[in-house]
């Protein structure tokens, strides 16, 4: 069961309002960035993307932390699509504590399929930034110190001088999947603080890949 903490808690009354304002095809999601791997810890109207508490983030790094539109902590109007093919317009803002610390987000995820007879009245709702995911972004300002405490988070108070090959991998699997190594630097980081070299890094991700190509 994952619990929300109290400082997060604070945030449940304004996603209930968001979606409640917008109706049933607003979702609105909180994330303990603490507990990156479980990150979902409060959904409503999570019939939108399926987003159930326990999940781990999806676009935090590639749509927002990287992306050009990513200001005052948040990134508004990205386009996001769903497995099943739904169109979703997303919008994120970073949750900080009282010590300016980044500690969770909040996302709204706004289901526009119903909405595609009324285009012509809503043209400009559906305004939304599309960006093309280049490989080793330069990063913008403050956000590497987030995407290394997100690593640090992920890793945790594993032993990595007995953690197996095979572990190194799922962790490198799912970093991957979160888009970390898009950004420049990556790497390096990540190799230091699993204790391998760049190259073991690099020859990880080629299995990963040719993996997810079977």
């Amino acid at each position: 069961m994952i619990s929300i903490g109290e400082e997060l808690k604070r945030y449940i009354p304004i996603a209930n309002l968001i979606a409640k304002t917008f109706g049933k095809n607003c979702e609105v999601v909180i994330h303990d960035l603490s507990i990156p791997q479980n990150s979902v810890v409060y959904t409503i109207n999570n019939h939108v993307t399926g987003r159930k508490v326990g999940d781990a983030f999806d676009h935090l790094v590639k749509q927002v932390l990287l992306s050009k539109n990513f200001k005052g902590d948040c990134a508004a109007n990205y386009m996001t699509v769903t497995e099943e093919g739904k169109e979703i317009k997303s919008s994120t803002v970073l949750i900080r504590n009282s010590k300016d610390k980044v500690i969770g987000a909040l996302c709204i995820n706004y289901d526009l399929e119903c909405m595609k007879n009324m285009k012509d009245f809503l043209d400009d709702f559906f305004i939304v930034e599309k960006e093309s995911i280049e490989d080793d972004i330069e990063p913008f300002e403050h956000v590497m110190e987030i995407v290394d405490d997100l690593v640090d988070r992920i890793v945790g108070n594993q032993d990595i001088n007995n953690l197996k090959r095979k572990d190194k991998i799922e962790l490198i699997k799912f970093m991957d999947s979160k888009g970390i190594f898009l950004i420049k630097g990556a790497i390096e980081k990540i190799a230091n603080k699993l204790n391998i070299s760049k190259v073991t890094v690099y020859s990880y991700l080629d299995e990963i890949r040719k993996n997810e190509e079977i």
